[in-house]
């Protein structure tokens, strides 16, 4: 090779080079980006959510909906606790904005309807935890309950969780593949 093609193969190799680092470049932008507002990966660590999710279950989160802070009763959530780690909670929406939760006779009862948890362990109790058996949920917070009622920190002790704190909703379980599940 002379000096001129040496030249235009280096320029061709430099050129190249530019072209993969900036693909790949866009690649991690858009996968950050992707992860940051629309889905993420999480685990589940305890057992406050059994039986629906188990400790060590991986779980998939929607986020899109957390933007628009669009939320229904029933649906899985993440949240932060705001507790001195941040951790982050699973739980179960029970109440939304203007809901009067009650818990009485070991049973929830939604504005005053006893609420149907086909979810929970037939033979599941929910007991107050404090002495406050009834909340009325203020604008811009849920009321969330785990589904293990005996072993769940959830809005019975730290009150109703405000909208801002969740970080998404549970679509998916899919480790372990046994016992993959779309929510």
């Amino acid at each position: 090779m002379d000096d001129n093609q040496t030249k235009k193969h280096n320029k061709n190799s430099f050129k190249e080079i530019m072209d993969y680092a900036f693909s790949i470049a866009m690649a991690l932008v858009i996968a950050l980006a992707f992860r940051s507002y629309v889905f993420a990966r999480a685990n589940v660590d305890g057992p406050s959510m059994q039986p629906t999710l188990q400790n060590k279950d991986n779980i998939f989160m929607e986020k899109i909906t957390t933007n628009l802070k669009n939320f229904n009763r029933g649906e899985i959530i993440v949240f932060d606790s705001k507790n001195k780690n941040h951790d982050y909670y699973v739980k179960r929406i029970i109440g939304l904005a203007g809901d009067k939760v009650e818990i009485k006779d070991g049973h929830v009862y939604l504005n005053d309807i006893l609420l149907e948890e086909d979810y929970l362990d037939p033979n599941a109790i929910t007991e107050p935890i404090t002495d406050k058996t009834q909340y009325i949920v203020p604008e811009g917070q849920v009321f969330v309950l785990g589904d293990n009622r005996t072993n769940s920190t959830d809005s019975r002790m730290l009150g109703p969780i405000n909208v801002s704190d969740i970080k998404g909703h549970v679509i998916l379980r899919f480790l372990p593949f046994d016992k993959l599940k779309v929510f």
